[in-house]
């Protein structure tokens, strides 16, 4: 584990604070819980107002004008997806997801990851045409939360360990994005997708012309957002379709890639001001008038029970299975015991899952709907954190410790 050297400076410690890999998580925390504490007090009715505001940005006859809310779900959270294609690009080229030997268990177990958590909230909400809508919701993992609360153990987790959680979170938010992309679509315009294919082509031309500055990518990127925020397809993907043709390690930028460039300059705007806002943004639900019986209804007890039970149930079955059958085999150093305890962190849904049952009920739900998914995401999430850090707690070795 890299040491820290602390000066006594302010500005040191916030620089050293934000070396720690557990900041980002630490700091989507702190946001859910302000959002908590904003829509559980008289600050309620500023808080929903303030993310209600209306932003209108218009050019001749073409506009967009959506409210402060929609405008971080769909902007800020496609700048998160583009660094997600840029982390999925870089494990593929020269990373993790590059090896096939290292790939089989994370792709195994996040399979198993999506598979179980969703047949049981579909089972539980099955006959409920508007609640059916949320299955994907406790499929997805929050990779900053979940790698935040294993990096609190320090040095004691092994590597393959944090490999192994690193890769199929990615692998998830792969198949979250596809699951976007198939199952949250509406109301199609054939122009707007039209004009998104172009804006693809100019990627793809600019890609093998070998250009290698970043802006006129980001500047198509943009233009690309607008056409797909048009089409009815949801805008995130802009954002994952950008970052596939942001060029890779090539001989003449052996170094520095475009990629690696790119990644490296949006990590901290992402981890440490887009996550958290969105968190704000998305987390705070009114409990006014509301039991824990509430967590009994279909929705938000399908949502718990998948992100929860259907998250470590299917992470850990598919990957033992996968071992005793010769498919995969367990990291160095790795034990199964230590392998449930990082099963069960990736119920941790928070960010992804409310993104996901935000494009699940935002034209059919009612705001009884919208506060039901919530409280389920946040009990799994906080039961996920609670329960995975006690097990990997029990399980990491103690003669590993940080001195």
């Amino acid at each position: 584990m890299t040491q820290y050297t602390y000066d006594s400076s302010p500005v040191a410690a916030l620089r050293d604070f934000l070396k720690l890999e557990s900041a980002s998580g630490i700091l989507l925390v702190l946001a859910g819980v302000l959002a908590m504490i904003a829509a559980n007090t008289p600050l309620f009715e500023y808080y929903q107002s303030f993310l209600q505001t209306p932003i209108k940005v218009q050019v001749g006859t073409f506009k967009i004008d959506k409210t402060l809310l929609i405008w971080i779900d769909d902007l800020l959270m496609a700048i998160f997806f583009l660094l997600v294609g840029l982390e999925i690009k870089r494990e593929v080229v020269e990373g993790e997801l590059s090896e096939r030997s290292k790939v089989a268990l994370p792709a195994i177990a996040a399979i198993g990851g999506m598979v179980v958590p969703a047949g049981i909230y579909a089972a539980l909400n099955w006959n409920d045409p508007i609640g059916i809508r949320g299955w994907a919701i406790p499929s997805a993992t929050d990779i900053a939360f979940a790698l935040g609360v294993l990096s609190l153990f320090g040095n004691r987790v092994p590597v393959g360990l944090k490999v192994f959680l690193m890769t199929l979170a990615v692998l998830d938010d792969l198949g979250a994005i596809v699951i976007i992309a198939l199952f949250y679509s509406s109301d199609l315009s054939t122009q707007a997708l039209m004009s998104a294919a172009v804006a693809i082509i100019t990627l793809f031309v600019l890609n093998r012309a070998g250009i290698t500055r970043i802006a006129p990518y980001i500047l198509v990127g943009a233009v690309l957002w607008v056409c797909v925020l048009k089409s009815g397809v949801h805008a995130t993907l802009a954002g994952v379709v950008t970052a596939l043709f942001v060029p890779a390690p090539d001989p003449s930028h052996p170094d520095h890639p475009p990629s690696s460039r790119l990644e490296h300059s949006l990590h901290p705007w992402v981890a440490f001001g887009i996550l958290p806002v969105f968190a704000f943004a998305n987390a705070g639900v009114n409990l006014e008038g509301m039991s824990l019986s509430n967590l009994l209804d279909p929705i938000p007890l399908g949502i718990l029970l998948g992100l929860f039970v259907g998250k470590q149930v299917g992470v850990f079955t598919f990957s033992w299975l996968a071992v005793k059958a010769g498919l995969a085999r367990l990291p160095s150093g790795v034990t199964f015991a230590q392998v449930y305890g990082a099963a069960i962190l990736c119920g941790i849904g928070f960010t992804m899952s409310l993104l996901i049952g935000f494009l699940a009920f935002e034209n059919t739900a009612t705001g009884e709907v919208v506060v039901s998914d919530r409280i389920g995401i946040l009990a799994g999430t906080v039961l996920s954190a609670v329960v995975g850090a006690l097990v990997l707690y029990w399980a990491l070795p103690r003669d590993r410790d940080t001195p």
